[in-house]
């Protein structure tokens, strides 16, 4: 059984004419590494809100087909419910934080579950472990740096077990160094939890080489979904108006030209590897 599995999803919200979602036919397995790509308005950030049942349940609209987490109905499911099967973390992660400091935040959904007080210990100790917060577990939200807000937002959903953790632009106001760590830490703990992570980012240069798989949307439509090194190397990818990696254009263009006939790589030490093969 598919761990999300979309059949002919549509979704409009209140108001409008037009369609946020259009056939969503979509299935995903667990342990994957999974980047959501596409043009801005494509239906992103909408999918992402169907994965925990905000859609259509919180935000009102219209909707027809369904959408399935481990099998339980997101349009029957209690979000509560839902919210132990996929975790979100938005793209600004300060407004995910509520409590008085980093423990208190990371406890604060355990604690709704009424999970025992010393299981709770020992789950935010793992957790902190993982994404390397011990210097700022008394800190307050607000005191401490983007890219450690990300990292308590991530704790803080990563704690309650989900199966999948989906994130919306997770570096969009993160620097370079900051982005890298952030996404290098998300392939860690998807490897060491052997859980599905879906990312939405536009920062292709920076997570294609972390990938398993791509999804890519446009004007509220799927248009490709498989391994990375199939989307990346077709049509569809070539045309799609996203920030490309330079390594990514740099091939693609040799490709065109019939000067390389291998796979466009997308790192740096790919990249080395197939210049070899040029001749």
């Amino acid at each position: 059984m598919s761990l999300i599995k979309f059949y002919n999803f549509h979704f409009r919200y209140k108001g409008n004419d037009e369609y946020a979602l259009k056939k969503i036919n979509l299935e995903i397995e667990s342990n994957r590494f999974i980047l959501l790509a596409g043009e801005t308005g494509s239906g992103k950030t909408s999918l992402i809100r169907c994965m925990n049942g905000l859609i259509p349940q919180f935000y009102a609209g219209y909707y027809k087909g369904y959408a399935e987490i481990s099998g339980k109905n997101t349009t029957e499911t209690p979000i509560s419910e839902l919210s132990t099967e996929v975790g979100i973390v938005f793209q600004n992660p300060e407004n995910q934080l509520i409590a008085m400091n980093v423990e208190h935040e990371i406890a604060f959904g355990l604690e709704n579950l009424g999970i025992p007080r010393e299981e709770i210990k020992e789950k935010i100790k793992e957790v902190v472990a993982i994404t390397e917060i011990e210097s700022i577990i008394d800190k307050a939200p607000f005191e401490i740096s983007g890219g450690e807000q990300q990292r308590v937002a991530i704790a803080s959903i990563l704690v309650l077990e989900p199966r999948v953790i989906v994130l919306d632009e997770p570096t969009a106001n993160l620097d370079p160094l900051f982005a890298r760590k952030i996404l290098n830490l998300l392939k860690k703990i998807q490897v060491e939890k052997k859980m599905t992570v879906i990312i939405s980012e536009h920062r292709m240069d920076l997570i294609l080489p972390l990938v398993d798989d791509i999804i890519l949307m446009k004007e509220g439509e799927i248009i490709a979904h498989g391994v990375k090194d199939e989307v990346i190397n077709s049509n569809t990818f070539e045309n799609l108006n996203i920030n490309k990696p330079k390594i990514y254009s740099i091939f693609n263009e040799l490709k065109n030209r019939n000067q390389f006939q291998h796979d466009i790589p997308v790192s740096i030490k790919d990249a080395v590897s197939s210049l070899k093969m040029i001749k």
